[in-house]
């Protein structure tokens, strides 16, 4: 009997946790969507290849072909520092008594697990899209429409992925 109590109630209280990821995804997202929106228009992508990556010739060659790689990058580790301050703050309060530092570290080790996923998906979308977007005859646009049709393909994918995996590794020990 007390399972079928407890049941309804854990699908309740997952259900209202997924909806508030969602809510923090949708700010994470902004969050994203203007920091690379931020760092496309300073050129730092460009710069971080002809500053930072000459090392690698080859490397440097790409990213300044495809400067948004660096600054989906960039934009990425924005929105996993504003997650983990919502997670933190209202997904998880119980969790706060938890020993911080395993957290972030769990949660960093997701992202970055995250990025290394999401960056192949976001490259093989960005040759995509640029393809359709010279193709369509939108290159004129005043925005990087390639660059913002990629970033949500590799939201897309990472959504299920990052809640999953914080949910039942990052902060398993709530209830």
């Amino acid at each position: 009997m007390t399972n079928q109590l407890t049941l309804p109630y854990m699908k309740s209280k997952e259900t209202s946790r997924f909806l508030k990821f969602l809510v923090v995804g949708v700010f994470g997202f902004c969050v994203d969507f203007g920091g690379f929106t931020l760092f496309h228009a300073l050129h730092i992508g460009p710069w971080v290849a002809g500053h930072l990556a000459p090392a690698l010739p080859a490397l440097a060659a790409y990213l300044t072909v495809n400067p948004e790689i660096v600054e989906q990058a960039l934009s990425f580790c924005a929105a996993v520092i504003s997650n983990f301050f919502w997670n933190y703050y209202w997904i998880y309060p119980e969790a706060r008594s938890a020993n911080q530092a395993k957290k972030v570290t769990k949660f960093v080790a997701v992202s970055v697990a995250g990025l290394a996923i999401g960056i192949p998906v976001f490259s093989v979308a960005l040759f995509l899209a640029k393809g359709f977007v010279k193709t369509a005859g939108l290159t004129h646009l005043p925005f990087n429409l390639a660059g913002y049709i990629a970033l949500i393909c590799r939201v897309g994918v990472l959504l299920f992925w990052n809640f999953f995996v914080n949910r039942y590794w990052t902060y398993r020990e709530v209830e």
